[in-house]
């Protein structure tokens, strides 16, 4: 306190206007000149005793801030009373309840981003172990050529699965990263399901499925063709995952004043209830899931749609199927 010039000079000026007034008064009238030094001294002394509390008060706030950068947010410096210095620490402890949110928020991220680089780590591990086999049994002299060839198939699913891997990846940070811009068009919903269905069309045949599609060829949607498709492709793929052998799968679309909806559904080995609440959940594999099952399809088929302004839901039990809804933004 007495090293602040402002401080110092004030306590200087009211002395000095408390000795001249007693000097004028001295002479004019010599009892009120003594009374006049005591009043001055008690204003000096109640000016020194405010300042030195308003001190004591800001140093408290040093303290708080300092605790602050040091990570604890368990203060409350909240106080009712009136005044200049009570207004700051109500402020000071609305910017701490920001910072404690975030500070909160970012450790959820770190610990997000920690599992998601361990997941990924997890699932780039396999194929690669399994590439590493496969190359050095490659490398045998007396290799059989149906083995060679065999085995040059199965190097090259496990590219296409880490090639796979990476893509959905890259599209989920940038999903994450609000980097994807949507577009906001009108269109068929038919023109989706088409453009999601052309590529599983030979998985499908390959187990022998049967792909029952049907709706309103007038149903139009708000949104982006490209993306939509990717997400309902997502599903689609979960669906012939874990639909058996000559399974069916039914898409069903349509639309209304609300909504458009786009319905899939299999009679496959169905979903566990426990498992329900998660599947949406990145890198989450139910207990019914594939061995191959990397656990992202369906966590990118639900940012995307959220993305587009539209939502997805799951039905199922185990034994009786499941049925996915899609619901978009309407085309009217």
């Amino acid at each position: 306190m007495l090293r602040d010039k402002g401080f110092r000079r004030t306590v200087f000026l009211l002395g000095l206007v408390g000795a001249g007034g007693a000097l004028v008064l001295y002479f004019l009238n010599e009892p009120v000149c003594y009374l006049w030094l005591l009043f001055s001294a008690l204003s000096i002394a109640v000016f020194i005793g405010s300042t030195a509390h308003r001190y004591r008060e800001i140093g408290a706030l040093s303290a708080y801030l300092r605790r602050i950068s040091e990570g604890d947010f368990t203060l409350d410096l909240r106080d009712n009373k009136e005044g200049e210095l009570s207004i700051l620490k109500n402020e000071i402890y609305k910017v701490t309840a920001v910072l404690s949110t975030q500070a909160q928020a970012l450790g959820k991220d770190k610990r997000t981003l920690a599992d998601a680089v361990s997941d990924i780590s997890h699932q780039l591990k396999t194929p690669l172990t399994s590439l590493y086999v496969m190359t050095d049994l490659l490398s045998q002299p007396d290799l059989p050529d149906d083995r060679r060839a065999e085995f040059a198939h199965n190097i090259r699913s496990q590219l296409e699965r880490i090639e796979w891997l990476v893509t959905s990846l890259l599209k989920l940070s940038k999903l994450d990263a609000g980097a994807v811009e949507f577009k906001r068009e009108v269109m068929p919903v038919k023109a989706v399901v088409d453009k999601a269905v052309q590529p599983l069309l030979i998985p499908i045949e390959i187990k022998e499925q049967t792909l029952q599609i049907e709706g309103d060829e007038r149903a139009r949607f708000t949104g982006d063709l490209n993306w939509t498709a990717e997400a309902l492709l997502n599903v689609l793929k979960n669906c012939i995952e874990h639909t058996p052998e000559r399974g069916v799968i039914r898409i069903r679309y349509g639309d209304n004043p609300l909504f458009a909806e786009i319905t899939v559904e299999d009679n496959g080995a169905g979903i566990d209830r426990a498992d329900l609440p998660y599947i949406f959940k990145r890198f989450y594999k139910g207990r019914g899931a594939h061995a191959d099952s990397v656990g992202i399809g369906l966590a990118m088929s639900q940012s995307i749609l959220e993305g587009c302004g539209g939502s997805i839901s799951v039905r199922s039990q185990p034994g009786a199927g499941t049925q996915f809804c899609i619901r978009l933004r309407h085309g009217g």
